[in-house]
């Protein structure tokens, strides 16, 4: 067995690794690495479709899905994903594409085509193609996410794509009874930071909430839409908090999306009442109306670059008795960042000094450094470990503290290098 890197060395986003099982080649994702708005993304090395045999999405993030449609420009192979993949990977390429109109080598017409190859798979399902056999497993990072377990050759090949060990509120742990390995690909985006318990952030986030609203303002709470929204809806839910929880933008298809595919989700219970107990704000007279009395908002985008979130902070960062909680990692060179380093936005074409209270709180999606420890911890057998999706110092010192504490070949590829087992 062979696997080839095409992207998400010593970087995070576009990740793609082409695994060659004897002649059978599964590619393991194809993402982007979206740009400022206007730029083209970056995207993984160039692979012809007539010399893949199958795709594999481990989850729906745009850095794992989103170039998968490039592949059915030319040509058109069998694409492999859990059902709830399948349907977020679909609304988030159609928004990537509304949002970068002509800024990729595919459009509309290519997305439908991959939904027309599309395989659906479910956790657990042993699937042969070729001379390999391959599984989906549960990876706590993302609904309806998953890691990759490959088989060839009497070798074993255990992709984590984004992997978050504990779970979360939304989601069950991951499956990590995964056997004897001979190559292990595993995310180090965190692999140098330890994070805040989780019920501490949610503890934090809803004596935040409760000071704004209890001084007559509003929190707005701008997070990522697929599943970010819905776990922080769920956590205020659960702390009785007394006044509306508003829900807006794209947070609205990823409900439905989740609404349909309950088996997934940790409590379907817990979500439902959470989700059924929000007002939902579809029409943009409805906004102003739904911020008459305190309340909180949930909107997206989680870093303020673009959809409706960009409306509320202009109606909500000028008044110092509202609040604004950053529940999402906040890249560089996005508003949210800005917002966090200088307390300043843009609105009415200058840059203007927020008035209401920002604060942040971890959330994140991925596991950290006692998680990802843990992890290498419980994998049996020997394995070449491949470090990606981090940044170089993250990649390279956690390959080598891999290799100190267990003993294994360890290392951060780089793009276009093929490890053999």
């Amino acid at each position: 067995m062979k696997v080839r890197v095409l992207g998400a060395s010593n970087e995070v986003g576009r990740s793609g690794f082409l695994a060659d099982c004897d002649g059978t080649r599964l590619l393991l994702d194809y993402g982007v690495k979206l740009k400022r708005r206007g730029m083209p993304p970056e995207c993984p090395l160039h692979i012809k479709p007539k010399d893949v045999d199958g795709i594999i999405i481990s989850h729906a993030h745009l850095d794992h899905s989103g170039n998968v449609p490039s592949m059915f420009v030319s040509g058109s192979t069998d694409v492999y994903a859990t059902p709830p993949t399948f349907d977020l990977s679909k609304l988030l390429i159609e928004d990537m594409l509304r949002i970068g109109k002509n800024s990729y080598a595919f459009d509309l017409p290519e997305v439908n085509n991959m939904m027309r190859n599309a395989k659906e798979v479910g956790y657990r399902q042993k699937v042969t193609k070729g001379n390999a056999t391959f599984e989906l497993r549960e990876s706590g990072h993302v609904f309806g996410g998953s890691t990759v377990l490959v088989e060839s050759e009497k070798k074993r090949l255990f992709y984590t794509g984004d992997i978050k060990t504990n779970g979360s509120r939304m989601l069950r742990e991951a499956d990590l009874d995964v056997g004897e390995i001979d190559l292990l690909i595993t995310e180090s985006t965190y692999s140098q930071t330890e994070q805040k318990p989780r019920r501490e952030s949610e503890k934090e986030l809803v004596e935040f909430a409760n000071e704004v609203t209890d001084r007559k303002g509003t929190i707005f709470i701008p997070s990522f839409s697929v599943e970010r929204s819905q776990e922080i809806a769920c956590v205020l839910r659960d702390a009785n908090f007394k006044h509306r929880i508003i829900m807006d933008g794209m947070a609205l298809k990823v409900n439905s999306i989740m609404f349909r595919h309950p088996d997934y989700l940790r409590d379907p219970r817990v979500f439902a009442e959470a989700i059924n107990g929000a007002l939902e704000v579809r029409e943009h007279r409805e906004r102003k109306h739904a911020m008459e009395q305190p309340c909180a908002v949930i909107s997206p985008a989680g870093m303020l670059v673009g959809g409706n979130a960009v409306y509320y902070l202009q109606e909500l960062a000028f008044d110092k008795k509202n609040g604004i909680a950053l529940v999402s990692y906040q890249g560089e060179g996005t508003p949210g960042k800005k917002l966090l380093d200088t307390g300043k936005v843009s609105a009415r074409g200058k840059e203007i000094s927020v008035s209401a209270e920002v604060r942040q709180f971890q959330f994140s999606g991925h596991a950290d450094r006692s998680e990802l420890f843990e992890m290498i911890k419980q994998i049996k057998g020997n394995p070449k470990v491949l470090t990606v999706h981090g940044d170089a110092e993250s990649c390279e010192t956690f390959a080598r503290e891999i290799h100190e504490q267990f003993g294994f070949d360890a290392h951060a590829p780089a793009v276009d290098e093929t490890i053999a087992v």
